[in-house]
């Protein structure tokens, strides 16, 4: 576990972050020269579970004491790299991820895409309306759901696997499962990424599948298990601790040989995490930039936005997603987990015009 941690913060877009950038005044975002950041915010954990932060201007770096100094300038290198492209991705705008749920019992959409047909055609809906990737699951990870057969899930969903490189051959397929047969049967079908909720820790064959195959991962973040995961989570420190789990996760792929470059990082906004746990990862998820990889956020149609406003919740929650997406795009944020793509790409396009406009 180490002691500090950076956040990059009081950022700059469009021509205003270019010009920043080129006068030296303000660095780029993971190598996006539309975003750019002047200050840092420094995270210090102290003991019983107390975080200090403090904010510094980036030339002020040069002034703090070495024990701090060093790991800050490592954490800084990180932070303005490029990110590698995955699958033919390019990490310099932002990308939608449609989400797919085969499925009878999902919080949202349960039953609606169980027959191949309809499925077929929201793959066919959602690249249409702007969703570069397709994620496609069979086991429903709700708060409070059971966990099914590798069979079963695998049986929901096969015929659409095996079909989907067929019928989207542009598309790039992601599959949401925690199993590492359904992962093999997937790969073998032609699934570009596997987004696994448990960090690849439900199923302990499921590293190996993966490096094995050397095949990109979503490293997901959840505290227990769909069943168990909203019985009261606690953490020292929500934003700090999914950290060092991310970091421990990845410097254990790397020591086993898995490339680092195939890695998106997700915070598992819901799974295991109450409302004011999913605010602050939210609020302050530029501090993942420091590990140097792309950032996944999902937020659609989650149960806090119904927290936060209550009676004006509504079932597609559309309204909360996109104010979630439009902040994590600030951010910096690179890929977004959404149901509603036709919106939440309308929102972005729109966002990002207006934000870039001199």
């Amino acid at each position: 576990m180490r002691k500090y941690y950076t956040r990059p913060c009081n950022f700059y877009y469009g021509s205003k972050a270019r010009k920043l950038i080129k006068n030296k005044k303000a660095y780029s975002l993971a190598g996006n020269p539309d975003i750019a950041f002047d200050q840092l915010e420094i995270f210090q954990r102290k003991k019983k579970g107390k975080t200090l932060s403090n904010i510094y201007s980036i030339t002020e770096i040069k002034d703090l004491n070495k024990e701090i100094k060093r790991p800050i300038k490592a954490d800084l290198k990180k932070i303005i790299s490029k990110r590698e492209n995955i699958c033919g991705l390019k990490f310099d705008n932002p990308k939608i991820m449609g989400v797919l749920n085969v499925t009878p019992d999902s919080f949202s959409d349960g039953g609606l895409f169980f027959e191949e047909k309809k499925a077929n055609d929201q793959i066919k809906q959602m690249l249409n309306d702007g969703a570069t990737i397709i994620d496609i699951g069979g086991e429903s990870t709700r708060p409070g759901s059971q966990t099914i057969t590798e069979a079963s899930e695998w049986s929901r969903i096969n015929i659409i696997i095996a079909e989907f490189k067929k019928n989207f051959p542009e598309a790039i397929l992601s599959l949401d499962t925690r199993k590492s047969q359904v992962m093999i049967n997937g790969i073998k079908n032609g699934v570009d990424i596997i987004n696994d909720i448990s960090g690849l820790n439900f199923d302990k064959k499921s590293f190996d599948v993966v490096k094995s195959k050397q095949i990109p991962l979503i490293l997901h973040h959840m505290q227990g298990t769909p069943n168990t995961m909203q019985q009261n989570p606690t953490y020292d420190d929500v934003l700090l601790d999914i950290f060092d789990f991310f970091e421990s996760k990845i410097n254990f792929f790397i020591q086993k040989n898995y490339k680092k470059k195939l890695i998106i990082l997700d915070p598992g906004i819901g799974f295991g995490k109450n409302l004011e746990h999913n605010l602050k990862l939210i609020s302050k998820v530029s501090t993942f930039h420091s590990l140097g990889f792309p950032i996944l956020l999902g937020t659609s149609r989650k149960r806090f936005i119904e927290h936060i406003v209550t009676k004006f919740d509504t079932p597609d929650r559309t309204g909360g997603t996109l104010a979630s997406v439009l902040y994590g795009l600030l951010q910096g944020v690179q890929l977004f987990r959404v149901h509603n793509v036709k919106e939440i790409n309308q929102g972005i396009l729109v966002f990002n015009k207006i934000l870039n406009t001199n």
